[in-house]
């Protein structure tokens, strides 16, 4: 994913590039491209009491284990598990993290792509730590580009595609899993109401998302001139362009796909470990039905995600014992390799926050070099 030489000219800005060059001083008079003043302001400090609060609340989860007698099965399962599947969670994390860089990179097409990693990075580190959700976490990503310089406008309205982009695979995989279970493809319980309805709520929500686009051009048709309309208008726009994404044949977007499937199979290799491991579609649905548990503000969700995954996972007929083993072990995972990760990479973006940032090419015009230069080496 390394830049070419050629790629790293300097490339033309206009007002709704993605990211322009940083050091232009702003209306203020400031330096920098910052568009914040303060230190207090640093969403660094919520970052490091997010990362304290979550060190705290592991540690009395753990306590909780041990200390409990009723879940001393669980302490013994989680201290018996083997090794090398909890390496494989580990690396599928990983890869998780980087489909979340590689899905940022698509819809930040000319962002730098150290600089885009880092602020994706920084991103999914604030969504483990920090008690944001998916949509806060991707605002601390376009509050960094924007502290560079970028166009807030345009930030704002990419990081919903963004958020819209993620979703959607979400849905999608909701549906996916819903259907393969009830037409008896994939195994599991056979109760509809655990197959069935999340397939068809998913799929109204598919429905009602293309169909959005459309209902609110014929709203803002009926109004008159004024914010109101301008906001239905980009609202559409946005759906418009996420769709676009997914539509659209380009490789990168197997970087969404990486970011929530490698996650679930990260909680796969954690049944693995646990020696117990359930049909995929039950753990794909207990994992989407359970995930929304993180509507709640609590760091790391620590004890709210855990207690709807098992509870899920039990509902779904699988033994209390492993699932709760397997999504402990699951949830520190998840939680600490891109809290780890993307504290690094956080930390580097404030150090090189006054370093000149230069937009890549659009993709047209790399693609355009790409061909050209492999015509030079045939000639």
């Amino acid at each position: 994913m390394a830049a070419s030489a050629d790629d790293s000219r300097p490339a033309e800005a206009d007002p709704g590039d993605d990211v322009v060059l940083a050091g232009r001083r702003d209306r203020r008079g400031g330096g920098g491209g910052g568009t914040r003043g303060r230190d207090d302001e640093d969403p660094g400090r919520s970052l490091w009491r997010g990362l304290i609060s979550l060190a705290i609340l592991v540690v009395l989860v753990v306590s909780l284990l041990l200390a409990v007698p009723g879940l001393h099965g669980v302490a013994d399962a989680v201290a018996d598990m083997r090794l090398g599947w909890v390496a494989v969670a580990v690396v599928f994390e990983i890869l998780s993290c980087v489909g979340y860089v590689i899905a940022f990179l698509q819809v930040f097409d000319r962002a730098p792509i150290r600089f885009g990693a880092r602020v994706a990075l920084s991103e999914l580190a604030f969504g483990a730590a920090v008690s944001l959700g998916g949509a806060g976490s991707i605002a601390v990503g376009a509050w960094l580009l924007v502290e560079r310089g970028a166009n807030p406008a345009r930030v704002a309205q990419r990081s919903a595609v963004l958020f819209l982009l993620t979703s959607a695979i979400n849905v999608i995989t909701l549906v996916l899993a819903g259907l393969g279970l009830a037409l008896g493809v994939l195994n599991g319980p056979d109760n509809p109401l655990l197959s069935v309805v999340p397939a068809a709520v998913g799929t109204a929500v598919l429905a009602l998302f293309l169909a959005l686009p459309m209902i609110s051009d014929r709203v803002a048709a009926g109004w008159s001139p004024g914010r109101a309309r301008t906001l239905l208008i980009e609202f559409a726009g946005t759906i418009r362009s996420t769709r676009a994404l997914l539509t659209t044949p380009d490789w990168r977007i197997i970087g969404a796909v990486m970011f929530l499937w490698c996650d679930i199979a990260v909680l796969a290799a954690c049944f693995a470990a646990a020696g117990t491991v359930p049909p995929l579609a039950t753990i794909v649905l207990a994992y989407q039905i359970g995930y929304l548990s993180n509507l709640i503000p609590v760091p790391g969700n620590i004890g709210i995600l855990d207690g709807s995954l098992v509870g899920m996972f039990v509902i779904y007929g699988v033994a209390a014992t492993p699932a709760t083993a397997a999504t402990v072990v699951y949830h520190a995972i998840a939680l600490w390799v891109p809290a780890m990760w993307g504290t690094v990479a956080f930390i580097i973006l404030r150090r090189t926050r006054n370093e000149p940032l230069t937009l890549r090419p659009t993709r047209e015009v790399r693609r355009r070099r790409r061909l050209e230069r492999r015509q030079h080496a045939t000639e």
